[in-house]
């Protein structure tokens, strides 16, 4: 299958000058679905790079039976610093500008600076009906759906949203799976963790929950240390709307450290939560961990991963360990769950066990990596995928077009 994307969209601010990027991958059904991110210096490159991705994390989730069809892959990025006060305007003229895109087969969400409310409020501005109305003409009753994935989002547990916690949910449950794999202990087990925004954060709360010793937390200000052990819910409680902690709150035996101390933590298990090309040729030497799950998108290079691997770093992909926020979208509007909590942690709990399990097997099988392992199921359910509900590759013209 080529790799080329079947579309490439570059977008100038006529306000500010600002960049932005719109790259389709693939569709299945005429849609496709990747989330926007906000950060400065974002690059096509990298936009191009995480909308494969999402193409590989649609694909991983295909349940012949589920009512969920996965779509094909797409990403949006903007050349801006979210907390730059133009870039509110920024966002909702970008989302003015894709407006053709986002209504006929680009639907999109939250990611990396920015949260799904204020993409929801830009898309308003811009005109748009939802972010995701793409897929509307693709459900049996789109009424009872879009209530069900409204009432879904309204939910908070112990004032966290829904939405925030299954992601983490499914990287924690990923982490649980590789340490159970190894035969080794959950309880106690040392974790790190880059960033401590919405997947950060919750990732760190269900490992917290599990039993694993959250160890090291690094935000924009640097890396909070404690090697007995951080109070996770303390820490969540005193983070700003960016992930940033309040050092104010750090207990005696916590301590501050510089922003590349999550590296070198004297942990298990790491967690890249935060920005991608976290981990480079250089600063790999410096990881002690034995299994690093990736949480961000894209944290380590590939370069990074082959030297990991040689000295026996397991390093699990993030098309596979981030992959349940995306996936739990469209398990509650297409009816696979129900707007239940309970429910939505279960079914992700099922689903990331099983895809981690699938991935690992076929490493094993293969003798290859994890990412090379996903790369193959990947393509294995996208050929599924296109034999049963159609694929408009690289060379195909887009849908009524």
């Amino acid at each position: 299958m080529s790799t080329a994307p079947l579309l490439s969209v570059g977008w100038t601010d006529h306000v500010t000058g600002r960049r932005g990027y719109l790259v389709v991958d693939r569709l299945v059904r005429g849609v496709a679905s990747g989330g926007l991110r906000m950060r400065a210096g974002c690059t096509r490159a990298e936009v191009a790079g995480l909308a494969r991705g999402m193409t590989m994390k649609e694909a991983l989730h295909y349940d012949p039976e589920a009512r969920y069809v996965p779509l094909g892959g797409a990403k949006g990025g903007i050349d801006c610093d979210p907390r730059d006060p133009d870039a509110y305007g920024v966002l909702v003229r970008y989302l003015r500008a894709m407006r053709p895109y986002i209504e006929r087969f680009w639907t999109t969400g939250e990611d990396l600076g920015l949260t799904q409310d204020l993409v929801d409020r830009a898309a308003a501005e811009a005109g748009l009906v939802s972010p995701v109305q793409a897929v509307f003409p693709l459900l049996d009753d789109e009424t009872a759906a879009r209530r069900r994935l409204a009432d879904a989002f309204a939910l908070e547990v112990e004032g966290i949203g829904l939405d925030a916690l299954v992601g983490g949910c499914g990287v924690a449950e990923s982490v649980l799976a590789v340490l159970d794999r190894a035969g080794e202990p959950c309880a106690g087990a040392r974790v790190a963790l880059q960033g401590f925004g919405t997947m950060g954060g919750a990732t760190a709360l269900f490992l917290h929950r599990a039993g694993l010793r959250v160890t090291a937390v690094a935000d924009e200000r640097g890396t909070i240390v404690n090697p007995a052990g951080l109070d996770v819910p303390a820490l969540l409680a005193a983070r700003d709307a960016h992930g940033t902690v309040n050092r104010a709150a750090l207990r005696p035996g916590d301590r501050a450290e510089a922003g590349f101390a999550w590296l070198s933590a004297d942990v298990d298990v790491l967690v890249p939560a935060a920005v991608s090309y976290a981990v480079d040729a250089e600063n790999q030497a410096w990881i002690t961990a034995r299994w690093i799950v990736e949480a961000a998108n894209m944290p380590v290079l590939p370069e990074a991963e082959e030297l990991l691997t040689a000295r026996g770093v397991t390093v699990l992909p993030d098309v596979v360990a981030n992959s349940g926020t995306n996936a739990w979208w469209w398990w509650t509007l297409f009816g696979d769950i129900g707007p239940d909590a309970d429910e939505a942690f279960a079914h992700t709990r099922r689903a990331m066990r099983a895809m981690v399990g699938d991935t690992l097997d076929r490493a094993d099988k293969d003798d290859t990596t994890p990412r090379a392992a996903a790369h193959a199921l990947a393509e294995d359910r996208m050929a599924a995928l296109a034999e049963r509900h159609g694929w408009y590759a690289a060379h195909e013209p887009l849908p009524g077009a």
